[in-house]
């Protein structure tokens, strides 16, 4: 007969990733795991395989929970003129709580800078999260300013994402100058609005 699990899989799966997300997936001890989600060695491996598989759900769970549901107004049907100034300005808002998880940074971008960050697969992950990000503010930018040519509209999308990753990665040591940074992605986006006047539009 097989084990009964006795625990909520989602749950630890969220216990677990708030320590990856603080420490680093290398200094995120067994013990530590053990402690933050309550189960043991040996029903953490049952469950995920492998602390690396926990790290893998961790992700997911990140990226499901986290990262989509703040990019969700940039990806919907119709994204609103607002939106992608909505987005950083929320954004600022987390990174400069001291009580957000947000001020630990971005998950994705702290594993990049760590050593498994040269992991095939969460390379691509990594990647694949950097696209997704980048089609989201395209969106947004799209909707904001869409007069824009299309080299004018990919170059502001692109300086957007690369503000907002600077962000991510900055603000464990320099909030400030994250929340700089974000402001300058605002100015950037409300420029490109004078400069042609906004509508909504639908995500093709």
């Amino acid at each position: 007969m097989g084990r009964i699990q006795e625990f909520d899989t989602t749950e630890v799966v969220r216990a677990a990733r708030g320590i990856f997300w603080q420490r680093g997936y290398e200094s995120a001890s067994l013990p530590d795991l053990e402690r933050a989600t309550g189960i043991g060695r040996s029903s953490l491996y049952h469950a995920f395989g492998s602390k690396r598989g926990l790290f893998d759900a961790a992700v997911q769970s990140y990226l499901d929970e986290v990262v989509r549901p703040r990019l969700r107004p940039l990806t919907g049907g119709t994204v609103a003129p607002d939106a992608v100034e909505n987005y950083l300005n929320g954004l600022r808002s987390a990174l400069i709580d001291d009580t957000s998880p947000a001020r630990e940074g971005c998950l994705l971008i702290n594993t990049a800078g760590a050593p498994i960050g040269r992991d095939a697969d969460v390379a691509r992950t990594i990647a694949a999260y950097r696209d997704e990000l980048r089609s989201a503010v395209g969106a947004g930018v799209r909707a904001s300013a869409p007069a824009l040519d299309d080299a004018r509209r990919a170059a502001l999308a692109d300086a957007v994402t690369a503000l907002v990753i600077a962000a991510l990665a900055l603000v464990r040591v320099v909030p400030a100058e994250a929340a700089r940074g974000l402001d300058t992605a605002v100015a950037l986006v409300r420029e490109g609005r004078r400069t042609t006047g906004p509508q909504s539009v639908a995500v093709r």
